[in-house]
């Protein structure tokens, strides 16, 4: 496999396989472009956090554990195309939800990111859904590009 090339179902070690036709990655010279990474848990159908009701209705979700979870898939899939955590430049972040989730997602930001001095820029948008990534819907999805190591 070139550098170049895309790592996508199961050649994507330690990530969940992606829900539609498209990779996670894609490398451009000097600069790694991630998909959407949401917080599906690699191996399985799970979305952390996410209480179901017997019919299989979101009763609650808990966007802490939904955001870790993403943040982890994240560093895999930097990692596997040799880029890192550090070397994230911008992100996009989708969530279904600001008003309720926005204070603690921030508060997570400031912990991923504790260095004022190289934090990525980062766009936030509210969407009406995110794809259902499993046996639930998701509610936090990041884009990331960064860079890749010399």
């Amino acid at each position: 496999m070139n550098e170049n090339a895309l790592k996508s179902g199961n050649e994507a070690k330690g990530l969940p396989s992606p829900v539609g036709a498209y990779a996670y990655a894609r490398c451009v010279g000097e600069l790694v472009f991630l998909a959407g990474i949401g917080p599906r848990k690699p191996g399985s159908r799970a979305i952390p956090g996410v209480r179901l009701d017997q019919a299989g209705n979101v009763l609650d979700y808990d966007i802490e554990a939904q955001v870790r979870q993403c943040f982890a898939n994240v560093r895999e899939a930097l990692s596997q195309h040799g880029s890192s955590w550090e070397r994230i430049v911008d992100v996009t972040v989708f969530m279904t939800d600001l008003g309720r989730d926005f204070a603690k997602v921030n508060a997570l930001w400031a912990e991923y990111f504790a260095d004022e001095r190289t934090r990525p820029c980062r766009t936030t948008v509210e969407v009406s859904g995110l794809p259902k990534a499993g046996d639930a819907p998701i509610n936090f999805e990041v884009k990331v590009i960064a860079t890749r190591r010399a």
